[in-house]
């Protein structure tokens, strides 16, 4: 099954963008309640996702900073510990699972690398869970 039917589009994804502050980056975060981000760069691509553990890393290792200072710190200042994969609009389901182990969000690109979305962990499981109760459901028939 093609990815593009789980797909929350670009316009529905809270983003930042690598010239965000730090101060701005932990106020969406904190007012959206999301652990993870995904960053876009300047020519729409896909830059990379900013973790609460990033931040809470980067707070530890500047002891002196301040809150604000929070407001001179860039976000692309910000070292991130995990690469999150990006997938293709053209991909199907199977590429995904693999990538959703250790990712809260799949962020998906056109053919171009631009960023256009992301498809949930939560979608995946979903998906995942229709399909074994289908297959539970052809056994018990049998």
């Amino acid at each position: 099954m093609n990815i593009a039917f789980f797909l929350l589009p670009k316009q529905e994804v809270v983003c930042l963008t690598q010239d965000a502050t730090l101060r701005q980056t932990l106020e969406r975060m904190e007012y959206h309640r999301y652990t993870a981000v995904p960053i876009i760069n300047d020519d729409g691509g896909y830059a990379g996702t900013v973790t609460e553990g990033d931040l809470l890393w980067y707070i530890k290792d500047h002891a002196d900073l301040t809150l604000d200072h929070t407001n001179k710190i860039r976000l692309a200042d910000v070292p991130l510990r995990m690469n999150n994969k990006t997938v293709r609009i053209d991909a199907n389901m199977d590429d995904l699972i693999s990538l959703a182990k250790l990712q809260n969000f799949v962020p998906v690109v056109d053919d171009m690398n631009r960023f256009i979305g992301i498809v949930r962990r939560s979608e995946i499981i979903d998906y995942c869970q229709k399909i074994i109760m289908e297959q539970h459901n052809v056994l018990q028939d049998k």
